[in-house]
């Protein structure tokens, strides 16, 4: 049975998922086909230049030179890979590749956790949009939270790294190298195409790590429009509207399964604040859903051992609710 249940793959899984949907509903089976290709066409940039930047780093042995020099930084590279990515305009998703790439590259798993908690929370864009829907306290907030989500989460795993933890984040069939002795320890070939060895690293890896990626991403999109479809906002409003700690706790987790993206998420944030729901509950909500979506969970399962997807969604709950919680009472503070 275990033999049997290891041959089914993401491909199999969305095969099924897909196949019930057009039985039925036939027509969420077109808009979710819709929605799987506009989110594939807005991803793939990223994609592409995640792993065609993966792929030239390892050709060319600079991963080797990027991975020292980040690891000579220590713990000051969580910092600089917080702000990062609180100003990289990634979502969820569209920050797995660049993961895989920077894990792949072998880079400390505190500096890419910093970066990877970061980065889809906000951007200059979703500032400037926050600061339009909402208001400015509410979009500063959100920064801050980013970072600081970041340089909590960064700073945990650099502690238990420390102790031995998390030594090989990423899954054997993703954090496979070449084992080609003449890319180790050498030095940067910027030509790497005038090598065969070389060459055949950059395609190998190239097409290895593309589809793993898509076919994961392609998943986690299909159950993304699942539940936007099938979950009401009216249902979102119900479970986190009031004040106090408990809606702020609960709003944290409702918004694993509802988060909507940066931008969308901001109208019903809105109409929920003003229907009753507190500026922490409102927070947390749009916190625990960008860093910490369901589809990206799926994505990011697929990419690391379970140890570390297990830190990666425990400090991005913990980080979301005490952000929210100290929002919250700032916001009672001056208010």
């Amino acid at each position: 049975m275990k033999i049997y249940l290891k041959k089914i793959s993401a491909w199999h899984i969305f095969a099924l998922i897909f196949v019930a949907i057009l039985v039925l509903d036939p027509q969420q089976g077109k808009t979710s086909l819709l929605f799987l290709a506009n989110a594939l066409i807005g991803i793939l940039p990223f994609l592409l230049f995640a792993i065609c930047f993966m792929a030239f780093t390892s050709a060319t042995s600079l991963d080797n030179i990027i991975a020292t020099s980040l690891r000579a930084k220590g713990k000051y590279s969580i910092i600089i890979a917080a702000i990062i990515g609180g100003l990289s305009p990634f979502c969820s998703c569209g920050v797995i590749p660049l993961i895989a790439a920077l894990l792949r590259m072998r880079v400390p798993l505190s500096a890419v956790m910093a970066f990877w908690l970061a980065s889809p929370i906000t951007d200059p864009a979703i500032f400037a949009l926050t600061y339009s829907v909402i208001d400015l306290d509410f979009a500063i907030a959100r920064t801050l939270a980013a970072i600081g989500i970041g340089i909590f989460g960064g700073s945990v795993i650099y502690a238990l790294n420390k102790k031995g933890y998390f030594t090989n984040p990423l899954k054997p069939e993703i954090s496979t190298k070449n084992d080609n002795d003449m890319l180790k320890n050498k030095q940067i070939i910027w030509h790497f195409w005038q090598h065969k060895a070389r060459k055949i690293t950059f395609i190998n890896e190239f097409k290895s790590t593309f589809l793993f990626l898509i076919k994961w991403l392609s998943l986690a999109f299909l159950l993304e429009s699942l539940m936007i479809a099938y979950i009401a906002n009216e249902t979102i409003i119900h479970y986190v509207g009031g004040q106090g700690i408990i809606p702020i706790a609960t709003a944290t987790l409702v918004g694993i399964p509802a988060y909507l993206n940066g931008f969308a998420a901001l109208p019903l944030v809105k109409t929920m604040m003003d229907q009753g729901m507190s500026h922490g509950a409102a927070l947390g909500f749009m916190l625990g859903g960008a860093v910490s979506s369901m589809p990206a969970a799926i994505a990011v399962y697929a990419l690391v051992k379970k140890p570390v997807f297990i830190a990666y969604i425990s400090l991005a709950m913990i980080g979301a609710f005490t952000s929210a919680l100290m929002f919250q009472t700032y916001i009672n503070w001056v208010y």
